[in-house]
């Protein structure tokens, strides 16, 4: 896509971006990439990203209640019937993750 004023896209391909509901969002059904053309993921940054707010995510505890402990022993118990593993990653998969040391 090309923005030449905030808000306004011009289509140069079949992309699906669309003003959100919200004001001042932008909505895209599909994947999207930066620094990569090739995103596997709904949304893939290959690089840093600066956030200047919070990120919430599903396992935050901003998003959660009823929080309570658990009995202990139960749940070592169930550790030591999980499975760990060590693996290395998929050539191909590293460089194009830029994944130096795999």
């Amino acid at each position: 896509f090309e923005a030449s004023n905030p808000g306004q896209f011009e289509n140069d391909s079949d992309a699906l971006w669309q003003r959100g509901h919200v004001p001042e969002t932008i909505v895209y059904h599909g994947r999207v990439g930066i620094n990569t053309d090739a995103p596997d993921e709904a949304l893939v940054v290959c690089g840093n990203a600066k956030v200047m707010g919070r990120v919430m995510h599903p396992s935050d505890s901003r998003a959660k209640q009823n929080i309570r402990e658990v009995d202990t022993n139960e749940q070592l118990r169930r550790i030591t019937q999980m499975r760990l593993v060590e693996y290395d990653y998929k050539p191909e998969f590293a460089s194009v993750m830029g994944i130096k040391n795999t």
